[in-house]
């Protein structure tokens, strides 16, 4: 299990700590929030395997869940904020958007899949 809070240099990473609030925000505990100071940027990730006939479904839920928070985040800290869903279906479907931010990564989730898929199946 990682640290609660990590910080090196300009950049922090918050693992599983809720925002607090001036405004009430009931979806305030994201997987993993990273800020970055210099850039002025704030990542907030949110992990979910689902069954693979629901991973847009759960990708769409998580960036509307986390919308109210990112909206805060950016008034409360001046920083942009951006909402990642990671979200791999049960057997290793993978939604498009994170395909294209990691394309060599998923292309070895891909090939795994493939794999147990011929074993298994």
């Amino acid at each position: 299990m990682p640290k609660p809070v990590y910080e090196e240099g300009d950049v922090t990473v918050l693992w599983n700590q809720a925002v607090h609030t001036d405004r009430e925000v009931t979806a305030n505990r994201p997987d993993i929030i990273i800020k970055n100071k210099k850039e002025k940027i704030c990542t907030l990730i949110d992990v979910a395997i689902p069954a693979d006939r629901n991973v847009v479904q759960k990708e769409a839920e998580k960036k509307l869940k986390y919308m109210s928070l990112c909206t805060e985040i950016q008034r409360m800290w001046n920083l942009k904020c951006t909402i990642v869903p990671v979200i791999i279906g049960a057997t290793g479907i993978v939604i498009r958007s994170l395909r294209k931010l990691y394309p060599e990564n998923i292309r070895q989730i891909h090939y795994k899949r493939q794999l147990y898929l011929k074993h298994h199946t």
